[in-house]
């Protein structure tokens, strides 16, 4: 009956004793019986915020309009439930003195574009609010130029593969994707291969479209998940590794105000590299 609240949250509310049956504390494990009262005391939510904070950011390009940085693995673009501080926006807001588009409103101001926490590489921007609805706009019409880096389990055959497979939210976990014919939309990857090592890939991936965990959905609907991927690959996975290895090397862009196209890009990331030479 508590559609809008996810179980986990519910659990943790048990757990705090905000749940009660017969007037006394309730338990998870405990069973209802028909005619059983539950009252459930749900606090008010609590209100998210970015806000400025010193950290160090590998700055990319920096001009009135757009930043370009390069986020490290482990960093959350964003303030979310769980993850209130010290995120990218956090330390965007410090260094850029508060001048970010307002678009993205009190939680993602400057936010055109996200990369999830475990995958690391370029990130775009907007210092103000007509860049970010030029660049939004370019992304909606895929026309922004974005590639990753990603290492892969087993070796991948085919020299190119082009994975053309729509996207949804998965039936069976609706916090993970799948490659769906229901509620989905187009997704194309194209997976160029690298370098081939006993029995991994080093590989291209580039997005024609930006679906939610594309790369990895992909890949792993193709057989060759990311190494290191929890979700969407093997549960065992090799030791001593946090976070996927997926990185976004490259992103392309037409400037909002110049109305030129720029290009950036970055090598491969030392966490990538030194798992690649140890293998």
């Amino acid at each position: 009956r508590l559609k809008e609240y996810t179980r986990s949250y519910i659990r943790k509310v048990i757990d705090e004793g905000g749940v009660a049956m017969r007037g006394r504390k309730a338990k998870a494990s405990q069973k209802v019986a028909a005619g059983t009262v539950v009252t459930v005391c749900i606090g008010p939510p609590k209100v998210l915020e970015a806000r400025a904070q010193e950290m160090a950011l590998d700055i990319v390009y920096e001009d009135d309009d757009i930043i370009v940085v390069d986020k490290p693995q482990g960093l959350v673009v964003h303030p979310a439930p769980g993850n209130s501080e010290n995120t990218l926006v956090d330390a965007l807001l410090h260094h850029c003195a508060g001048e970010l588009s307002g678009i993205g409103g009190a939680v993602r101001p400057g936010i055109v574009h996200r990369i999830d926490k475990e995958t690391s590489g370029l990130l775009v921007a907007a210092k103000n609010d007509q860049a970010h609805l030029v660049l939004v706009a370019q992304f909606k019409a895929h026309s922004i130029a974005r590639c990753y880096y990603a290492v892969l389990f087993g070796e991948v055959g085919q020299n190119r593969t082009v994975i053309d497979a729509p996207i949804g939210r998965s039936a069976k976990n609706r916090k993970k994707m799948d490659v769906t014919d229901k509620n989905a939309k187009e997704a194309l990857t194209t997976v160029d291969v690298l370098k081939r090592k006993d029995g991994y890939s080093l590989v291209s991936a580039t997005l024609s479209t930006g679906r939610t965990h594309q790369i990895r959905v992909h890949c792993a609907y193709m057989g060759h998940p990311v190494v290191g991927d929890k979700v969407y690959g093997p549960r065992k996975q090799p030791a001593g590794l946090d976070g996927q290895l997926l990185h976004a090397y490259l992103l392309g862009v037409v400037h909002p105000s110049k109305g030129t196209y720029m290009e950036f890009e970055t090598q491969l990331p030392e966490r990538m590299q030194a798992f690649w030479e140890n293998i």
